[in-house]
C-alpha cells in the first residue's frame, strides 16, 4: 500500500494489487480511525486521460468535492506516485492544504 497524500482528515492511498484494474484510482481512508476502512474510492483517469470521478463513497457531498478538487490540483503527482506503488517502490506522500 502506497500513501499518496494527506488531506485534512483523509489519507489517499494506492494499492499495488490494483495494478491490473481497468482504471487508476485512489482509496480514501480517514485519519485517526482505530481500524482503517476505506471511506471512498475515486477514479483518477479513463483510458490514460485525467478523469476524476467518485466510484463509491460514504462521505458527505462537500467532503467528496474537497477530495476531487485536491486530486485535480495534484493529479500529476498522485498519478506518478501510483506508478511508483505499482512498481513496488516506496512513495513520498504530500500534505495537501
Amino acid at each position: 500500500m502506497g500513501q499518496l497524500a494527506f488531506l485534512k482528515a483523509f489519507i489517499l492511498v494506492a494499492m499495488s494489487i490494483d495494478a491490473n484494474d481497468n482504471r487508476r484510482h485512489v482509496h480514501v481512508f480517514q485519519k485517526g480511525q482505530r481500524h482503517l476502512k476505506s471511506v471512498a474510492k475515486i477514479w483518477i483517469e479513463s483510458n490514460g486521460e485525467k478523469c476524476i470521478e467518485i466510484a463509491e463513497s460514504t462521505l458527505l457531498a462537500k467532503e467528496n468535492k474537497v477530495l476531487v478538487d485536491a486530486i485535480d490540483r495534484h493529479w500529476e503527482y498522485i498519478n506518478e506516485q501510483i506508478t511508483i506503488t505499482f512498481r513496488g517502490e516506496k512513495t513520498r506522500p504530500i500534505n495537501i492544504e
